[in-house]
């Protein structure tokens, strides 16, 4: 395998992963995100099958894929450091900053999911464990798998019912308010949420961090044709995608608290299959997939992007869409953008080498780094 081929598994990991965490997203900022964990059914059959299909298929997938290459980015962090005479841990403390700012900017005006803040927080914990060895950074990062799928189905089942009055408040804003309206009640929202997603949310991105860390340390990540991949493709990615439709499936027609189980526990499963699937598809790319590559490099552009587009899309400072189409329909509408983004990110990549958060995000890491 030639040292271009092997370098090609993150680029196509971070775009798969941009497209399958759009498909969830979109879930919360085109539909209520008020409603219970434990009554996750659509309005239609149509929205009943979509939601299993979203549910079974990405669900803590693509999350947990976004986790991994975080942990594979602290890893080529650390050799870009080295290999530039920079004091990583200042690099690393500016590189945390920059993240929870922007975390934080994005839950409160237009995503209460972010996912940055908890990059941010949990990554400065992966910060101790950069000089661990690879079996035990593995070792770890199963055992916080593990710990998710035990707290996190009691935690999410015990979440007591939104108050009525509280989901005609939702409505009304989202549907008719303006955008500072908007941003209050995303605000509020992301403050109340955060807490708990810090919990279980936070300690499968930790344990992902550190796959994905010792998957750099391994030489892994650079090699796509390694045993492992082939493993994880032979033995995860059956079992685990049918596990998680399965669990979907119980949680959403059958026994909440076994379906939320299984769904949780299936999802390291599952996107351990993916990483194999991705490891299998990442050959060298024609032109049109070469463009497309190297505009998910600018994974954090787009990943906002998506969040600034659809939430306006689906508000009643925009277009109001919210709740007005069927679950299909927003989804196409998801991954619509998500293309559109690509291509704007590939022809701008055509005259700068970040993408426009990539930048931002790069001044703020970097900023008194040689001092």
């Amino acid at each position: 395998m030639t040292g271009s081929t092997r370098a090609l598994m993150p680029d196509y990991l971070r775009l798969v992963a941009l497209f399958g965490i759009v498909v969830v997203n979109v879930q919360y900022i085109a539909f209520s995100a008020l409603g219970s964990f434990a009554d996750p059914s659509g309005e239609t059959t149509l929205d009943a099958i979509t939601l299993w299909l979203v549910n079974g298929l990405a669900l803590l997938k693509t999350y947990g894929l976004f986790s991994f290459m975080f942990g594979v980015g602290l890893g080529f962090l650390m050799h870009s450091a080295a290999r530039q005479g920079l004091a990583f841990g200042r690099v690393y403390r500016n590189r945390m900053i920059g993240l929870l700012i922007l975390g934080i900017a994005h839950g409160c005006l237009f995503f209460p999911g972010d996912i940055l803040t908890i990059y941010a927080v949990t990554g400065s914990v992966l910060y101790l464990f950069r000089d661990w060895p690879v079996r035990r950074l593995v070792r770890v990062g199963v055992a916080l798998l593990v710990l998710q799928a035990v707290i996190a189905p009691p935690l999410l089942l015990a979440t007591p019912q939104t108050p009525p009055d509280i989901v005609a408040m939702e409505r009304a804003i989202l549907t008719q308010g303006g955008f500072l309206e908007a941003v209050l009640f995303r605000g509020i929202g992301f403050a109340f949420i955060m807490p708990v997603f810090l919990v279980f949310q936070g300690s499968a991105a930790l344990g992902w961090f550190c796959l994905g860390l010792a998957a750099v340390k391994s030489g892994m990540i650079d090699d796509a044709g390694h045993p492992l991949w082939r493993r994880a493709r032979r033995w995860c990615l059956g079992p685990g995608v049918g596990l998680g439709l399965v669990g979907a499936a119980i949680w959403q027609w059958g026994s909440p608290a076994t379906g939320v189980a299984l769904t949780i526990a299936a999802a390291p499963i599952a996107t351990l299959g993916y990483l194999g699937l991705i490891a299998a598809v990442s050959r060298p790319p024609g032109p049109i997939m070469a463009k497309a590559l190297a505009a998910g490099g600018s994974s954090l552009s787009i990943y906002l992007g998506q969040s600034i587009i659809l939430s306006t899309i689906f508000s009643g400072y925009g277009p109001g869409l919210w709740g007005a189409v069927d679950r299909l329909t927003a989804v196409a509408i998801a991954l619509a953008v998500t293309v559109i983004l690509i291509v704007v990110l590939a022809i701008w990549r055509t005259r700068f080498a970040l993408g426009p958060f990539e930048w931002g995000l790069r001044r703020i890491t970097y900023a008194r780094a040689r001092d």
